[in-house]
């Protein structure tokens, strides 16, 4: 297995005096609290994470996923050897890149900014890390976003590598490729360390146990006709296996009925929404994170020893049976929550309205931008590059602030919110 690399894990990209705090804290717990603190974080209060943020108390916003991812993370990550804070800095940094409309926007933006390299979540992620955030600037006076350590940003990249032919999902932008080499420095290749892994894993099993749930709560999702319909299951099988698993159709079909049998997932049939019910919800998706996680945590030690692990000592090893249900669990929720009648028209109106915004922002730049955007546009070399910055501003809009733009902007009839964005 390959040693970590010889680049300093603590290091950040511009140097800092030491706080004035009797040097109680480590460095990964200032990068924590940076993450915390940052406007971004909050952002994702009002951005979706499966159902429009705002529409039902008890449903997960991004935030309170990242909040979720965090908590799954560092407890595993811990139980590994990882250090628990630079997994829980990646558990709530991971999704901070994501636009207004979640992954319908994520698709809407990367058409939009064909011309200068597409869009995607997590190198929006790295952009906001490194760029875009308010904290540290370099002596030239060029931003260093919140200046997190290496091994907090590597951490992060859940794909460290740029947009190639035929990938969809990429972690860097063309012109953060001097940022992503110091982050990488020493890395192995494409490999991602230990951290990066755990983050996904538990991103993994916590949007695939809580979109259920907040599916059954919301009444989008019942179990009784794959219960009881051969060919529903064989169509979810395939919804899969096209989407989220390499396995085939008839192999998931095997997981599926194993799956739907477990007494864990028996209970749920029933749900009516009232108290006890609501705790047997609970005691489910509880049930299916403490599995999903811990057969990870054992098939790693069971492969690379007890550990501590950590960076590159180790790969994360799920099993295949168990990573196939956790894809089953989000083929659920992509076939009953995200392809519920209606879902066409409603995502083609919110990439109407981020396509007319985004033109909109083009034509009016820099005036139209916000004072964090304005002089990032006044100062981009070409046009490409000022297309970013106008991607940049959308892609930092929460959910409401999109409509809100949109309406001031497009149909010229809204003033303007706060700073824009929030």
């Amino acid at each position: 297995m390959t040693a970590a690399p010889s680049a300093p894990a603590d290091a950040r990209l511009v140097e800092e005096a030491p706080k004035d705090t009797g040097h109680r804290r480590s460095p990964y717990e200032r990068d924590r609290a940076r993450v915390l603190h940052s406007a971004a974080f909050r952002r994702l209060a009002t951005k979706t994470q499966v159902h429009t943020a705002g529409t039902d108390d008890f449903l997960r916003t991004r935030l309170t996923h990242s909040l979720e991812v965090a908590q799954i993370a560092r407890e595993m990550g811990a139980w590994l050897g990882c250090d628990p804070d630079v997994v829980d800095v990646a558990g709530l940094a991971h999704d901070l890149g994501h636009p207004p409309f979640g992954h319908n926007g994520e698709a809407a933006l990367d058409l939009l900014a064909t011309p200068c390299g597409g869009f995607e979540g997590n190198a929006q992620t790295l952009r906001v890390l490194t760029r875009l955030e308010a904290k540290v600037f370099a002596p030239s006076g060029s931003s260093a976003g919140l200046n997190l350590t290496r091994a907090s940003l590597d951490a992060i990249g859940k794909y460290p590598w740029p947009r190639r032919p035929g990938q969809r999902k990429f972690g860097v932008y063309a012109d953060d490729v001097p940022v992503f080499g110091w982050i990488r420095a020493g890395a192995p290749g494409d490999r991602r360390c230990l951290e990066a892994q755990v983050m996904d894993w538990a991103d993994d099993v916590a949007y695939s146990v809580h979109d259920v749930e907040d599916g059954i709560h919301g009444g989008y999702v019942t179990l009784r006709p794959l219960l009881a319909d051969a060919d529903e299951r064989a169509a979810l099988c395939a919804d899969v296996a096209a989407t989220y698993s390499g396995e085939s159709p008839v192999d998931l079909a095997e997981v599926l009925v194993d799956l739907l049998a477990d007494p864990l997932l028996a209970p749920l049939a029933g749900y009516d929404g009232s108290h006890r019910a609501q705790a047997a919800l609970k005691a489910t998706t509880s049930g299916l994170t403490g599995r999903f996680v811990s057969a990870a945590v054992a098939a790693t030690e069971e492969r690379f020893g007890p550990g501590p692990h950590r960076r590159y000592a180790a790969d994360l090893v799920v099993p295949r049976r168990v990573r196939a249900q956790c894809a089953l669990l989000k083929g659920i929720a992509l076939r009953y929550v995200m392809r519920r009648p209606g879902f066409r028209g409603r995502y083609e109106r919110q990439r109407v309205m981020l396509a007319e915004l985004v033109a909109a922002l083009v034509a009016r730049a820099p005036d139209g931008l916000d004072p964090v955007f304005a002089p990032l546009w006044r100062a981009a070399p070409d046009d490409a590059a000022r297309l970013r910055v106008v991607i940049d501003q959308v892609a930092s809009l929460t959910d409401p602030a999109a409509v809100t733009w949109h309406t001031r902007l497009v149909n010229g009839t809204a003033p303007p919110v706060g700073d824009g964005r929030d």
